[in-house]
């Protein structure tokens, strides 16, 4: 595969041409990576009482719903979100996935994984008191998306 980067100054904004001799996996794939990196270093509006706040995707370690309200979660704040569970699993980048019927995480803040066999597994994040559990029927997925990083 050859990588080819053009600068041309007259442009309004980056674009990303893909030559291929066919529509492969591949390709696909690389699509796919790119379509994520330009969505996950987006904004978007979160809430604290009355103030707006415009946070990078890249902050957040993960979605929850309580008392019929959407928290954002950082290391260190919640905020509220004015999106469904449902249409923000349509907005994010492919690095955020649903865990639980009430939790979206962002598969790349994980620290670590406790498995037990009697109950859920449990998710910590780095630097903060933070955690959620993934139910059994996500955890699976989960494990394929976490070695898919990996490759």
């Amino acid at each position: 595969m050859k990588v080819k980067i053009e600068i041309d100054e007259s442009l309004q904004e980056e674009e990303v041409v893909i030559k291929a001799p066919s529509l492969n996996e591949k390709v696909q794939r690389i699509q796919e990576v790119i379509h994520d990196m330009s969505k996950s270093s987006k904004t978007m509006i979160f809430y604290k009482g009355q103030v707006e706040y415009y946070l990078s995707l890249d902050d957040i370690l993960f979605f929850e719903t309580s008392d019929h309200h959407i928290h954002a979660h950082t290391k260190n704040d919640m905020y509220q979100i004015k999106y469904k569970l449902y249409e923000l699993e349509e907005m994010l980048p492919g690095n955020f996935m649903r865990i639980s019927k009430s939790t979206i995480l962002n598969v790349k803040k994980i620290y670590a994984i406790h498995k037990t066999i009697s109950s859920p597994c449990l998710i910590e994040f780095e630097d903060t008191h933070k955690q959620v559990y993934v139910s059994r029927h996500y955890y699976k997925p989960l494990k394929i998306r976490l070695e898919e990083k990996r490759l």
